[in-house]
Formats: C-alpha cells, structure tokens, sequence
C-alpha cells in the first residue's frame, strides 16, 4: 500500500482515528509519518523497542555483542544476538535452538512457560455428579447392606444376620 501523503513510498505507518464516534484511518510512509509527528512510541525515551525487549530477555543491545555469535538457527539463521536486537524469535526452530535462554526470559514476561488456554479457569465452581439412576441407588444399599451381614456374622449376631438377609432379599425382588 503506498502513503497517503505522498503517494510514493510504501506505507509503514498506519493511524487509526476515532472522532465523535467517526473512525478515519492513514497510511503513511516512514518520512511522512516523521514530517507530522508521527514517531515511535520509543524514540523519545532514548531506546528502540528492541532495547526494550532486550531488557526483558536479560541482554541490552550492547551486551548481546558479547554473547557467542556462532550459535545460529539451523532453520533460518538467527543468532540470540539477533532475537535480542530485535525482540522477535526468527521461527519455530529459533525455540529448540535457544530453549535454555528463552526459557527464563519466557517465563519472566508471562509468568508460566506453558500455555493454558485463552480462558481463567474457574476454581470455583466445582463440577457436579450426574444424578444416580434408582438402581444404581439400590445396588449401592443392597452393597452397604451385605457388608452388615458379614460384620453381623463375624459377630455371631445371627439374628441381626438374618434381618439384613431379609432386607436384601426384599430390595433384589
């Protein structure tokens, strides 16, 4: 897409305005966005948003030159050099390649390393039982009830034995 200003160079500014419910949009080309104030949202504290990254990485750009450049990304030839100057991972790969120093750094911007879903889950509802069917609620006396029995029996209270056979009797008709 080519600037709206000048209609020359190629849009890499993009500007999204809302006015009295109204939304107009620009695209502007690096010099003209410059020429009317649109800058980076860094560049009046002095840093580039890869210094920024880099900071959260544990590395500053100038630091990143002391790291050994020979490790490189099989895939696409990234260096953590150039992760950290630039603040973006090269591809897949680049993850296998420098899981060691992406963990930590993963694990400072987002608090976990593994991903959990878009959704909270809630702790606190808690799900409940499906409602047993009738003879599922009968199994499990006639079960309570034979486990009487054998206490009774083991007791040598027959008659109390023979009151619970009975009742099991009774529910298994």
């Amino acid at each position: 897409m080519l600037c709206q200003n000048c209609g020359k160079r190629e849009a890499t500014t993009h500007i999204k305005r809302v006015v009295n419910g109204e939304t107009s949009e620009s695209h502007l080309c690096a010099e003209c966005a410059a020429s009317m104030g649109y800058t980076d949202v860094f560049s009046g504290w002095g840093m580039s948003l890869g210094d920024l990254l880099g900071g959260f990485l544990g590395e500053s750009t100038q630091a990143a030159g002391q790291i050994s450049p020979t490790l490189r990304c099989r895939k696409c030839g990234s260096s953590w050099q150039d992760i950290v100057r630039d603040g973006k991972v090269g591809c897949a790969d680049c993850y296998r390649t420098f899981y060691d120093r992406l963990v930590p750094t993963l694990q400072r911007i987002h608090g976990r390393i593994q991903h959990t879903g878009k959704t909270i889950a809630r702790e606190t509802e808690t799900p409940q039982k499906p409602e047993k069917s009738e003879a599922e609620l009968r199994e499990e006396k006639i079960a309570a009830l034979r486990a009487q029995m054998d206490e009774a029996v083991a007791a040598q209270d027959f008659e109390q034995a023979a009151k619970l056979r009975d009742e099991i009797r009774s529910l298994e008709a």
